[in-house]
Order: C-alpha cells, then structure tokens, then sequence
C-alpha cells in the first residue's frame, strides 16, 4: 500500500499543476476579466456549497464573522480580477513570473501583520527579487501595464495567505471559503453592476467557453479548496509552501508548449524569472531550517 504522506505529495502536485493550468484557461476563455471571474465564483460557489450540503456541515455563523468573511472575500475576488486582467493585455508567462513575488511581498506584509521585526535573509532576497523585475521591466517594455496589474495580484494574494493564516483555526474552511467567496461575488455584483455590465455583450459565451469556465470554477476553484484542507493534515507547511512555488513554472512551461510563439520572450525575461522563483525557493529553504534548529 502507498505511503500516506507519498499519495498526498503527488496530490499535491495535481492540485498545483491544476493552479497553473488556471492561466491557460485565462487565455482560452474569450470573457474579459470582470465577467469571467464573476462566473468563476459563481460556479466555484454553487460546487462547495452542494459539498457542503453533502457533508451536512454547518453554516451558520456569527453575523460579525459573516461580514468579516466578505471583507476578506474582496481581496481574493480583487486578486483573480487583477490576475486575468493582466493575462489579458500582456501574457501568461509575465503574470506568472511577477505572480512569484508574491512570498516576497509576504515577507514584508508579515512583520507589519503579526508585529515582528524584520529579518535580514528576507531582506536580501527581497532586493534580488527586485533585480529580477527590473530585468523583466527593463526588456519587456511592451508588458508594462501587464507587470503593473500581476503585482498588485500578487500583493493582494500575500494579504489573502496572511489574513486565511489568521481564521484557519476559527472556523471549519470550506465554511470560511464558502462565506468568502460569496463576498468576492458581491463586490464583483457591486462593480458589474454600476458599470452597466450585466448585458449580452460582456457575457458573450462562445461555445468552449462553457466547457472552460465548467472546468475553472469546479476543478481550478472548488476542488484546490476542499482539497488542500486535507493534505495539510499529512504534510508539512514547508512541503506545501516549496510545491506551491512550481505553480509559475509548471503554468509557464504549458503556456509554451500550447501557445509557442505567442509566449517566447526575451533571455532577460527568463532570466529574471529564474531569479525570483529562485528567491521563493531559497525563502522557504531558510524558513525550514530556521524551525529546525528553534
């Protein structure tokens, strides 16, 4: 019989292949950004809450905890917005590599959060990720909006890891999603809604569109979220956060692969990416050893 930590390693990496496959459904479905993340989480909604039903789990909270959860609902609907948005004007490969920095805007966000000082190796690699984006900035002139949009995504999914880091033992998660998500659909509503955007226009489905945002709000949605509740239980917060960090390159190396020329970049660009996806590994190398010898 299988290892049990094995089978959730290789687990694991489905769920992280899957992330990556995320861009690519970004670039093959035809919506702009707003509308197609608005559909995400609709569907992402409607699959955890049947699961739910399913599981006979509660969901009633604390009013207050509701809103609290909504609140933090905007910053990850802001975030995928942020993120398809920058696929759609520059490419998959750019958003995924500035996407990288987002342990780097971690380790700046968490002193400020829970109140500690400042470590130096965090530092030093937050200046080696900056040398990375000038290089990318710098070659790839023609993207810089798309740089600009894919970093605040990347700063809005530091905030999101670092406040989810704060609720995961208040209540159960697939609930805290659940409420989230509903929140991130509001103010997505809210943003449709007073830009006139519910028309035939902004949700012109072609025919593969259905079957794309089907598989982008049920497998690249609902199910990382369920899932990952219960890997956590086997594997380590190290294992986790150095896998996680293969979801850039496993989205760049599909995003080649399906669309060739269309994602060729400059050597800098490579170069700059591997700079700051290798500040990610160095980053959770240090962390680990730093809870080893503690």
């Amino acid at each position: 019989m299988p290892d049990v930590n094995f089978k959730n390693q290789l687990h694991l990496h489905l769920i992280v292949f899957i992330w990556g496959f995320t861009a690519i459904l970004g670039q093959l479905i035809t919506l702009q950004a707003l509308p197609l993340v608005f559909t995400r989480i609709a569907i992402a909604i409607v699959v955890i809450f049947a699961y739910l039903l399913l599981k006979k789990k509660n969901l009633a909270i604390a009013p207050k905890d509701i809103f609290r959860f909504f609140i933090f609902g905007f910053v990850i609907a802001i975030h995928w917005l942020t993120f398809f948005y920058a696929i759609k004007i520059s490419n998959i490969s750019i958003t995924l590599a500035c996407i990288s920095t987002g342990a780097f805007f971690t380790s700046i966000l968490e002193p400020i959060f829970y109140k500690r000082k400042f470590i130096l190796y965090e530092v030093l690699l937050g200046c080696l990720v900056v040398v990375g984006l000038l290089l990318i900035f710098q070659f790839e002139t023609q993207y810089k909006k798309g740089i600009l949009m894919a970093l605040i995504s990347a700063f809005l999914s530091a905030s999101f890891s670092i406040i989810n880091g704060k609720l995961a033992n208040t209540h159960d998660s697939v609930v805290i999603s659940f409420y989230e998500l509903v929140g991130g659909l509001f103010i997505l509503a809210c943003f449709l809604f007073f830009q006139d955007g519910f028309t035939m226009q902004n949700f012109n489905f072609q025919s593969n569109d259905y079957i794309w945002l089907g598989v982008l709000g049920s497998i690249c949605t609902a199910y990382p979220f369920i899932a990952t509740i219960d890997i956590m239980k086997y594997l380590s917060p190290y294992t986790v956060m150095l896998t996680i960090n293969l979801e850039p390159i496993y989205g760049i190396l599909l995003a080649v692969f399906l669309f060739k020329d269309q994602e060729k970049m400059t050597a800098a660009f490579y170069i700059g990416a591997l700079i700051i996806l290798f500040t990610v590994v160095l980053n959770a190398y240090f962390k680990n050893r730093k809870k080893a010898t503690a």
